[in-house]
């Protein structure tokens, strides 16, 4: 097993035997049964109680597109999480119903099948949970269960994707969640020229400048101190000081555990297609990799919760542009989904 690959499977053993929810882990269950080159099928976590079909998939895009999930009619999750944009938002922050402003960038759904926690503070344990935050968010889609329900019910044509999906008609707030997370666990990233160097074996498939940034990656820039494995995040949580110097600082995971030592510190995300989906950090703040990069370098920003990890990197320009360019192969080969025809 490759070292990065090694690296990624213990911290994925630890945090799994510690933090997984209740459902057991299951290989991944859709109908062609293959992910894309670079993703670990033995680490695709599906629950028992929601197992991947064509069917409920199907019914889950129609959802994720659906603004009728909102409770003015005018949001929906594609609103937050667009597919032309790495299923981000392009916004520092996103606009919910009435025009509202959230406080934190909205991250992109892609890959999230590998992630143990959702949101950047890590408050849902699951997928279906996390489909259920955003329709209940005031901000957001400004809705209640009920509300969904009884909008998604009222739609007629819905009913034989219910049918199909879950083997009756019968529309709840559970199944709403559980077919958008089928679909979103559709939502793949692979095949990138990183992945066909590494696994693919293509030592053509990285240019000269990208292969330097690869081993600036693992070496000197520090990269893999929190970006590790195949979906390149460690999937836990880091204070790189990003907004602790404003007046009233968002404290992130310590919102969700009260731990002193979890101030300030957001989830690492995945960097596949980190191109696609800027702005960048929990809060939109840096609009461009080259400003992420020179966040890095400096050291992050000082503050009294400052993971050690984070450090000065003293890079020289060229290998700042070695960096960007490793950082762009990250991209996969996949294309946006169209949107749908919603049921009348």
């Amino acid at each position: 097993m490759e070292r990065r690959n090694l690296i990624f499977f213990f911290c994925f053993l630890f945090l799994f035997t510690q933090f997984s929810y209740a459902a057991e882990e299951k290989k991944y269950t859709n109908t062609d049964d293959v992910l894309p080159l670079g993703l670990d099928k033995d680490v695709f976590m599906v629950p028992d109680n929601n197992p991947i079909t064509s069917e409920k998939v199907e019914l889950g895009k129609l959802l994720y597109f659906d603004k009728r999930l909102s409770a003015d009619g005018s949001v929906s999750c594609t609103s937050c999480h667009n597919p032309k944009t790495g299923f981000a938002d392009p916004e520092p922050v996103s606009t919910g119903i009435g025009g509202q402003k959230g406080v934190r960038n909205s991250p992109t759904c892609i890959n999230t099948a590998f992630n143990i926690f959702q949101f950047w503070d890590g408050r849902a344990p699951s997928l279906e949970e996390q489909a259920k935050g955003p329709i209940q968010n005031p901000v957001e889609m400004g809705n209640t269960p009920e509300g969904a329900v009884k909008n998604i019910s009222a739609v007629a044509g819905y009913k034989p994707y219910f049918v199909k999906a879950f083997g009756s008609e019968e529309v709840t707030f559970d199944r709403i969640a559980q077919a958008i997370a089928a679909y979103e666990r559709t939502i793949l990233s692979g095949n990138s020229a990183w992945d066909r160097f590494v696994y693919g074996g293509d030592k053509q498939a990285l240019s000269p400048e990208a292969q330097r940034g690869l081993q600036l990656f693992e070496g000197k820039a520090l990269c893999t101190r929190c970006h590790v494995g195949f979906n390149i995040t460690d999937g836990i949580f880091h204070n790189l000081g990003v907004g602790m110097n404003k007046p009233n600082p968002d404290f992130g995971r310590f919102v969700v555990t009260a731990n002193e030592k979890d101030k300030g510190a957001f989830k690492t995300p995945t960097l596949r297609d980190i191109q696609k989906t800027a702005p960048y950090m929990h809060d939109g703040s840096q609009k461009t990799l080259e400003e992420v990069i020179e966040f890095y370098d400096k050291g992050g920003e000082p503050n009294p919760w400052l993971d050690p990890k984070v450090e000065p990197l003293k890079l020289t320009a060229q290998e700042k542009a070695d960096l960007l360019a490793f950082l762009k192969s990250l991209e996969g080969d996949w294309t946006p989904e169209s949107e749908p025809a919603l049921p009348e």
